[in-house]
């Protein structure tokens, strides 16, 4: 039997592991504050759902990062104070979200998730930690897909420059 080839739940993390796990878990700390305001801002109800869902996810995220932190011996992030609940016509016109916009933010959010969760499983030498990240990684490529059909749907997707007319081929 080879080096690191027991239950992966025995091995020891490398130092990339542990501040992986670390720094993901704090990032979704930040994202359930940050989701929580936006759903108070949201009047869409299809927005407003796709905010609860990321919120689930990060919380699952937090609490399954934050005990396998705990399992080997690392300090978790602090949790951030909730935020106070506010209805969306006690929020100032001007100091608003609007749907659109929290639409960007969160599909930027989802995207860059991806990369991350990647990269994670990438650099994992612990296949229970590759795992739990190719986990995220396809729970965060539906929501991906759901944000996108969503916001074709009500007309919130900016798409970059489109290629409307394609330059000829010239052959050799």
């Amino acid at each position: 039997m080879g080096i690191l080839s027991g239950n992966p739940k025995d091995e020891p993390l490398h130092y990339g592991e542990v501040y992986d796990l670390w720094q993901f878990s704090m990032k979704a700390k930040g994202c359930i504050s940050a989701y929580r305001a936006y759903q108070y801002h949201a009047g869409d109800k299809e927005l407003k759902d796709i905010l609860a869902d990321m919120i689930d996810q990060a919380e699952l995220e937090v609490s399954e990062c934050d005990e396998i932190l705990i399992q080997n011996g690392v300090a978790t992030s602090p949790k951030l104070p909730p935020r106070p609940e506010v209805k969306l016509e006690e929020i100032p016109v001007g100091a608003r979200f609007t749907d659109q916009e929290i639409a960007a933010l969160i599909a930027t959010d989802s995207a860059a998730g991806l990369v991350v969760c990647s990269q994670v499983m990438g650099k994992s030498i612990r296949e229970d930690i590759g795992a739990l990240f190719g986990k995220y990684h396809m729970t965060k490529a539906a929501t991906g897909a759901k944000i996108l059909r969503t916001f074709k749907k009500k007309g919130w997707l900016i798409p970059p420059p489109l290629q409307v007319k394609r330059p000829e081929l010239v052959e050799a």
